[in-house]
C-alpha cells in the first residue's frame, strides 16, 4: 500500500512535500514524492491522507501507564508530597482497576501517536493493553528493597517474573527488563545485584535517577522526607527508616559506584540534580538519558541541563512518565513545553533547542536511548 500526504517526515532526512510510503505486510520498502513511487509501483493501493504530515510512530521513553486513573488527583503539590499521596491511594486500586488504568493510558498514547512505550511497573499491567492495542513495549519490572539481606532474592525474583512475562505475553512487539527502585528505596546491594544479572544475561535496565532534590540531599547529607516515605511504600505503615549513612556524593557517583551504569544501554531516567562530574560519568559510561519535562516542571523537580547532554553527545530520549502527575498521555505536549523550558534555561537559545530537534527527539531520539533505532523512529526502508 502506498500512503501519501502533503508532507512525508522520515525524521532522518529532508520532509518530502506531495510524499508517499510504500508499506507491505510490517515493513517499510520505500519512500519518496507521490508521483515517483506511483509511477513505480502502478498497481499498488493507494491511501492518501490529503493535508497532514506523514511520520514516525513517537516512542516514550518512561511511561507508568497503569497510574492513567490518579490524574487530576494530586494538583500543586511538590514532588515528596505528590508520591506520598500517590502511595498512599495504591492499595486502593484492585489488580483489574490498574489494567483498567493502563487501557486508558494506553490509548490516549495511541491517540496522540506514540507506536512504543517503556513502561516501568512492578505489576505489569501495562502488558495487555499493550497487547490488545498492538504497542510495541519495553515493560521493566522494578525491583526494590532497603535491606541488604533481600537485595540478592528481588532481583532473582524480578528474573523470574520477566520471564514469566515471556512466556505469557512475548512477542516481536514486546520485551522486557529491570529496574531499581528510587535511589531513595533501594539498598545499594541491589543496584549491584541487578548490573551482575543484567550484563550477564544482556537483560535492558532502565532506572530514575538524580530527579529531585529531595533524591539528592537524601543521598548526600541523609535529610529527606523520603525516610519515612521509603518505609511507607515498603511495609505499607508508617514506620522509621532503618539507618542510613549519608554517601556524601550525588546520586549519580553514588550509583556508579554499586556498578549498575556500567550495564550496556542502560537508561537514566530524569537526570535533573547532575554537575559536571556527573555528567562526565554519564558521558564514559554511555548511560542513554530519559528526559521527562512536564512532570519534572510540574512537580518542582527542577531542568534538565539539556545543553550539556548534547554537549556531551549523550542519547537522549522523551518520556511523557506518570499521569499521575502530567494528566495527559501526550507527546506532542512533552515536545512543545520541552523545548520551551530549554529555551528558556539555555545559552545557546534557538541553536540546539530547534523545533527540529524537538522533533527529532520524540521518534529517532527516543529509539537511540532505547537501543531499538533500527527497528522504529524513523521512516526508511527495512523499518517496521
Amino acid at each position: 500500500m502506498l500512503l501519501t500526504a502533503k508532507y512525508v517526515i522520515p525524521v532522518t532526512s529532508p520532509y518530502i512535500e506531495d510524499g508517499a510510503v510504500l508499506v507491505r505486510d510490517d515493513q517499510i520498502l520505500d519512500l519518496g514524492t507521490a508521483c515517483h513511487l506511483k509511477d513505480k509501483y502502478p498497481m499498488e493501493e493507494v491511501r492518501d491522507f490529503g493535508l497532514s504530515a506523514l511520520m514516525p510512530g513517537f516512542v516514550d521513553v518512561h511511561t507508568h501507564l497503569g497510574y492513567t486513573a490518579l490524574r487530576g488527583m494530586f494538583g500543586d503539590l511538590p514532588y515528596a508530597d505528590w508520591k506520598r499521596h500517590v502511595l498512599h491511594t495504591e492499595p486502593f486500586f484492585t489488580e483489574e482497576d490498574w489494567i483498567d488504568s493502563a487501557r486508558v493510558g494506553a490509548l490516549e498514547a495511541v491517540a496522540s501517536g506514540i507506536t512504543t512505550i517503556a513502561d516501568i511497573s512492578a505489576s505489569g499491567v501495562t502488558l495487555v493493553p499493550a497487547k490488545e492495542m498492538g504497542l510495541r513495549a519495553r515493560v521493566y519490572y522494578e525491583v526494590l528493597t532497603t535491606q541488604k539481606e533481600h537485595a540478592a532474592d528481588v532481583v532473582r525474583e524480578g528474573v523470574e517474573k520477566i520471564e514469566r512475562w515471556k512466556e505469557e505475553y512475548g512477542s516481536d512487539l514486546l520485551d522486557f527488563g529491570l529496574a531499581p527502585g528510587p535511589v531513595y528505596g533501594c539498598h545499594p546491594s541491589v543496584f549491584q545485584a541487578i548490573a551482575d544479572v543484567a550484563i550477564e544475561k544482556n537483560i535492558p535496565v532502565a532506572m530514575h535517577l538524580a530527579g529531585s532534590q529531595e533524591e539528592a540531599d537524601f543521598i548526600r547529607y541523609g535529610s529527606s522526607p523520603f525516610g519515612v516515605h521509603v518505609s511507607e511504600h515498603e511495609q505499607g505503615k508508617l514506620a522509621a527508616y532503618p539507618p542510613w549513612l549519608p554517601a556524601g556524593t550525588s546520586p549519580v557517583s553514588y550509583v556508579s559506584n554499586w556498578g549498575i551504569l556500567d550495564v550496556p544501554g542502560i537508561l537514566a531516567i530524569h537526570c535533573v540534580h547532575v554537575d559536571d562530574h556527573d555528567i562526565g560519568i554519564l558521558r564514559d559510561k554511555q548511560v542513554r538519558i530519559g528526559y521527562c519535562p512536564r512532570i519534572n516542571a510540574k512537580l518542582g523537580m527542577g531542568s534538565m541541563p539539556l545543553e550539556k547532554f548534547w554537549a556531551a553527545g549523550l542519547a537522549i530520549g522523551l518520556g511523557t512518565d506518570s499521569p499521575a502527575a502530567v494528566d495527559t498521555t501526550d507527546m506532542i505536549d512533552e515536545m512543545r513545553i520541552g523545548l520551551m523550558i530549554t529555551r528558556a534555561t539555555s545559552s545557546e537559545r534557538f541553536v540546539q533547542a530547534s523545533a527540529k530537534t524537538a522533533l527529532r527527539m520524540a521518534p529517532i531520539g527516543s529509539a537511540q536511548a532505547l537501543g531499538i533505532e533500527d527497528t522504529v523512529g524513523s521512516l526508511e526502508a527495512g523499518q517496521q
